[in-house]
């Protein structure tokens, strides 16, 4: 499949903002872990959030495994903060869906990075092994320590810290496609 037929494969699916990079482009770095470990309410809480992630280097080495990957760029407002989780699961399902179709089509190392943490339960075992969805779990991008703000500018997309929940934020998904 070419590059041409993946993207009407993303429109069909109603993903229209998205770049290529090349998978070597992808900075991969240690501060991203600590600022998971040192940041976030969602360390050690969640099967997908670092430490139940792997190392940094295992996450550089997969990473460099890959070609190519598609960066898709959501861009969003909310009024109040309890409306953001359900846009995320509502756009996350449809992004796996479209990591299915992706697989199916021939890319057997189809891999999709996540925008957010795993919101699939209301309530995370904390574990994968004990995870109640292990076919359609998928990690953060950061938790894998992705820098998304170097990687994204790097490509053009605008991205900013979000002093305010009701802010425009820009979100980014990743999907490793060999």
């Amino acid at each position: 499949m070419e590059k041409e037929t993946l993207e009407a494969l993303f429109k069909d699916h109603g993903f229209v903002d998205f770049k290529w990079i090349n998978a070597k482009d992808i900075v991969v770095a240690q501060w991203v872990r600590f600022r998971c470990m040192f940041g976030c309410r969602n360390y050690g809480k969640k099967g997908t959030c670092p430490p139940n992630v792997p190392p940094i280097e295992d996450c550089k080495q997969m990473i460099s495994e890959y070609n190519q990957a598609a960066v898709f760029h959501f861009e969003k407002r909310v009024e109040r903060i309890e409306e953001y989780s359900p846009w995320s699961k509502e756009v996350v399902s449809r992004l796996m869906k479209l990591e299915r179709e992706i697989f199916l089509s021939g890319y057997y190392k189809t891999l999709l990075l996540s925008f957010t943490a795993c919101i699939l339960c209301e309530t995370c075992t904390g574990s994968l092994a004990e995870c109640r969805n292990p076919m359609i779990v998928r990690p953060g991008a950061d938790a894998l320590g992705i820098d998304v703000y170097a990687t994204v500018r790097s490509i053009g997309y605008p991205i900013q810290v979000v002093k305010d929940h009701k802010d425009v934020t820009n979100r980014y998904a990743f999907m490793l496609i060999e």
